[in-house]
């Protein structure tokens, strides 16, 4: 089927054309096959090279995702869709081509989150839009908004957050920067896409309470506030049904409810219940098979499938396509605008760093030091994780060439040592033909060097910086093993912080990672701690920009770093079975470890993140939910709070009362008063950042929130149940580092809802004892059942 385009059907002249005549007139010219077309994708093999359409040229674009069918008789064009979501994925090449087509990586979604700045998002969005428009695509398929309910999901480096709300601002942002430029986004997956273990098959059971309060919240923000184009449905199952089939879900909550209004998209995947899918309300089957149109005929022909429910699908698919730069003439230039985009994904890489420890105020690093650079990571970078969310960038920046860029001195024989230890890993496995990522880079073992090739290091340099990376992408989670530090890391380190500090001096570690690592048994041997998360193509010099302290860190945790992977209540049923490096639950029952294959029973239900860590097991956190330090320091003053109707506001001063420019995050926390459901000590309602503000410079900061986003979801009447009662309103730096407390009395309230998205058998739940427990274990863990 290469380079041949579907058949010009003659209508005739007076053939209805889109964008002229009513959507409804082209609706009744169709016939029941090309409407069942129209609602199948076709794959980008379908329709290499070019064709036209009301005498324009269309030009396909290697490496996108797929297209939707065109239909010239009726002026209808192909729309191209392509991955992202941290920038746009195409091919960097082209056959017969010398010019390149390289996208600009941006940092990942857990880096963006890790700003807590909605402004420098739709910035970010901006220049991806950007480039989906001047290279020709239609719709990036991102933003990537899942939750991170465990620390092990594969693509959590794709995604913002364990919190909803700021998941669901971010997505916002993101959304709406994008579609500034006049292409569309596909929020996903949607929904309870929270592992990559079976991802195709497996089915998320949910409580109703958890999936109104955690896994739907997100992507409600994202379409109420954002308005993306499509939706894209996930491969999971949810409480039984594939969501691609659910139609309680794309239906009765994503339109009926929230009010949306674009298409649904399918997550690719071949041949499933095609009519289940288009009666629930997916628009798009992706990316596309010839039988699914013929399975749309056949169904509606034998009355198993209303053909109302395919005109609805297809004037939605009309609808979207009208939008499209494809659909408006839009001559894409192929070039955009890279020294810009280059610039604003440094800064927001910048902003995004975490810094976790700062002791003898190492940082920021003199000008000029002479730096030992230690670690694999610190010479090969990691821009981004593997999959749907890679990117092909022109370049990716490291530290060791950063640092030089910046003036400092990286150690000449620490780098060659690196250089031949880099390229005969890369010989070697080459070698043994094992399959290599990221285009053709490799990623070999950290090696621990010798204790007297480090002591060199420290007699000749001023300071040492170690950094660990952490890849993982689409298709596998990452193993408990990748949670820790290997040996040959831990040896390392150890090394390094001991030749160094016998000499008097410091040791930094760069955390080159896209998801949680265990830091509690090692955080005590550098002096400070950096986390640089995937930051793109500008995430080396990023790096060095706060390093260095051209940029003061602003950057908050998206989620919690707790002492132990086993600390989280997902971790006994991710994905499959869990036994920790060190043995503990060796002895699990089998039919434990058995029980959830195939499916995941979401046990810890709303206790995701830091609503479990501060409600149940404050002493077993790292660093907290929101956690974040500064070059500067920060006084809040004068906080008030005023309710008009049904809004709160919280104004608050802040003022930098440090000797360096830095920018201040104020969360805002809600504590409930003790009511008839069980609920969190306190959660997110509302965050906000200030400009950089210098040396004894001031900012008034105003925080919103919606008295309705104080409910709890009760199950048992579905509804969204607010309480009467005092709230406390918590100004934060952390979940666990309350600044300000404000009452507020709240009037009894509820809201009702559909009672849809029940679990099919009643699903056993964790219960926790009142007191804090040291750990999770098989000894203070109890089950609860509901339906």
């Amino acid at each position: 089927m290469a380079g041949v385009l579907l058949p010009l059907w003659g209508l005739g002249a007076d053939a209805p054309r889109l964008g002229i005549d009513p959507v409804e007139r082209i609706v009744r010219a169709m016939t029941l096959e090309e409407k069942a077309s129209l609602l199948v994708g076709a794959s980008m093999e379908d329709y290499s090279g070019e064709g036209s359409v009301a005498g324009r040229t269309l030009r396909y674009i290697p490496g996108s995702a797929g297209t939707t069918v065109p239909m010239p008789q009726y002026g209808i064009p192909p729309t191209v869709m392509a991955d992202g979501p941290a920038g746009l994925r195409i091919d960097p090449v082209r056959r017969g081509e010398t010019r390149t087509y390289h996208c600009t990586a941006f940092p990942v979604g857990t880096m963006l989150a890790s700003t807590w700045n909605p402004e420098l998002l739709e910035e970010v969005g901006a220049a991806i839009g950007n480039e989906v428009l001047e290279y020709g695509c239609d719709v990036i398929l991102g933003p990537g908004m899942n939750i991170h309910r465990n620390p092990l999901c594969g693509r959590n480096f794709e995604y913002y957050s364990e919190d909803p709300l700021l998941s669901g601002k971010c997505g916002a942002a993101m959304v709406r920067g994008i579609q500034s430029q006049g292409v569309g986004t596909s929020v996903k997956h949607f929904v309870a896409n929270n592992q990559e273990g079976l991802r195709l098959q497996n089915d998320a059971r949910v409580s109703q309470r958890a999936l109104r309060e955690i896994y739907l919240r997100g992507f409600e923000i994202a379409v109420r506030e954002g308005k993306p184009w499509t939706v894209m449905s996930s491969y999971n199952r949810l409480n039984g049904p594939y969501t691609q089939e659910n139609r309680d879900l794309l239906t009765t909550i994503l339109r009926d409810e929230w009010g949306y209004d674009g298409i649904v998209v399918t997550d690719w995947i071949g041949r499933r219940n095609t009519v289940a899918q288009v009666h629930a309300g997916n628009d798009l089957m992706m990316p596309g098979e010839p039988s699914q149109s013929e399975e749309i005929v056949r169904a509606v022909r034998e009355g198993r499938l209303d053909e109302r429910d395919v005109d609805l699908c297809v004037r939605r698919m009309l609808e979207y396509i009208m939008r499209t730069p494809r659909f408006r003439g839009h001559e894409p230039s192929n070039r955009p605008d890279f020294t810009h985009h280059a610039a604003t994904a440094r800064r927001a890489a910048a902003e995004g760093m975490v810094l976790l420890s700062n002791r003898h105020e190492t940082l920021p690093l003199a000008a000029g030091s002479r730096i030992a650079l230690f670690g694999v990571n610190a010479y090969e970078y990691i821009g981004c994780g593997t999959g749907a969310g890679f990117v092909y960038a022109p370049y990716m920046t490291d530290l060791n060439r950063s640092f030089a860029e910046a003036g400092f001195q990286p150690d000449s024989l620490t780098e060659a040592l690196y250089a031949s230890y880099l390229a005969f890993g890369q010989a070697l496995y080459a070698e043994q033909n094992a399959r290599l990522v990221l285009g053709n880079r490799f990623y070999p073992p950290e090696s621990p060097l010798t204790e007297e090739f480090i002591a060199a290091r420290a007699a000749t340099s001023d300071i040492a910086v170690v950094s660990f990376g952490r890849l993982s992408g689409e298709g596998n989670d990452r193993p408990v093993s990748d949670y820790y530090l290997t040996t040959e890391e831990r040896t390392l380190l150890e090394r390094v912080c001991s030749a160094f500090h016998a000499r008097e001096k410091r040791v930094v570690v760069v955390l080159n990672i896209g998801g949680v690592v265990e830091t509690a048994s090692w955080s005590e041997l550098p002096d400070a701690i950096l986390v640089g998360w995937q930051g793109g193509q500008e995430g080396g010099r990023a790096t060095v920009d706060v390093l260095g302290g051209k940029v003061s860190p602003s950057g908050r945790l998206p989620m919690t770093f707790p002492i132990d992977y086993g600390d989280h209540p997902s971790s006994h049923n991710f994905p499959l079975n869990y036994r920790s490096h060190r043995g503990d639950w060796a002895d699990d029952a089998p039919e434990r470890r058995l029980r959830n294959l195939g499916f995941t029973d979401y046990e810890e239900d709303i206790w995701v993140g830091y609503r479990y860590f501060t409600t149940h097991a404050p002493e077993r956190v790292a660093y907290p939910f929101g956690y974040g330090l500064s070059y500067t320091t920060f006084d809040w003053s004068d906080a008030s709070l005023a309710k008009n109707g049904a809004e709160c506001r919280v104004r608050v001063r802040v003022t930098n009362t440090g000797a360096y420019p830095g920018k201040e995050v104020v969360e805002l926390y809600v504590a409930a008063p003790e009511g008839p459901l069980p609920k969190p000590r306190r959660e997110l309602r509302a965050f906000a950042k200030s400009r950089t503000l210098q040396p004894g410079e001031s900012e008034w900061m105003t925080l919103r929130f919606a008295l309705s986003d104080l409910a709890s979801f009760d199950p048992t009447c579905a509804s969204f149940v607010t309480d009467a009662g005092t709230y406390d309103v918590e100004l934060a730096r952390s979940a666990d580092d309350i600044r300000i407390r404000l009452p507020l009395k709240v009037p009894a309230a509820r809201r009702r809802v559909h009672d849809v998205l029940n679990p099919r058998e009643p699903l056993q739940l964790l219960t926790f004892p009142a007191e804090s427990p040291q750990t999770i274990s098989k000894a203070n863990l109890s089950v609860r059942t509901t339906n």
